[in-house]
């Protein structure tokens, strides 16, 4: 599963000109899901992002988390982070999990890290104030299993 990190002063989504869920300071969290994830991956990225340490401590220096400040987290579908675009103009989206997968593993982190949500296979219009700004990409891949 990957993750597109942006530390916000606040986030929206809406859908169809309504606005279904809004965050304030916080993260925004596009999340994409790969072919072969698993609730394994979507556990291991939800403890990751809610540890993640992006924001500043008394000293200025990024090391305060989620948690520690009491922040939102926004999750927004975002199957096109998993894109393969090392070759030609256009995007090949063949590690991408199935459209049901992809919904079901999302569902999953959302209700783990009971994250406000953008809509799964909605064509979406998300706003942000990126606060810094600090972005970052989390990316956790199926464990081997030897």
């Amino acid at each position: 599963m990957i993750a597109l990190l942006q530390r916000v002063s606040e986030a929206s989504v809406a859908v169809d000109g309504t606005t279904i869920a809004s965050i304030a300071r916080g993260v925004l969290a596009l999340i994409g899901v790969e072919r072969g994830d698993s609730e394994a991956e979507a556990d291991r990225l939800a403890e990751k992002i809610i540890a993640f340490r992006i924001f500043p401590d008394d000293a200025g220096k990024m090391n305060r988390s989620l948690n520690d400040i009491g922040g939102e987290l926004l999750a927004v579908p975002q199957f096109t982070l998993v894109a393969d675009t090392k070759s030609g103009t256009r995007p090949s989206f063949s590690s991408a999990a199935s459209p049901a997968e992809g919904e079901k593993l999302f569902n999953y982190f959302a209700n783990k890290t009971r994250a406000a949500t953008g809509r799964f296979g909605a064509d979406m219009k998300v706003s942000l104030v990126n606060d810094g700004p600090v972005t970052f990409w989390l990316q956790v891949s199926p464990q081997s299993k030897s």
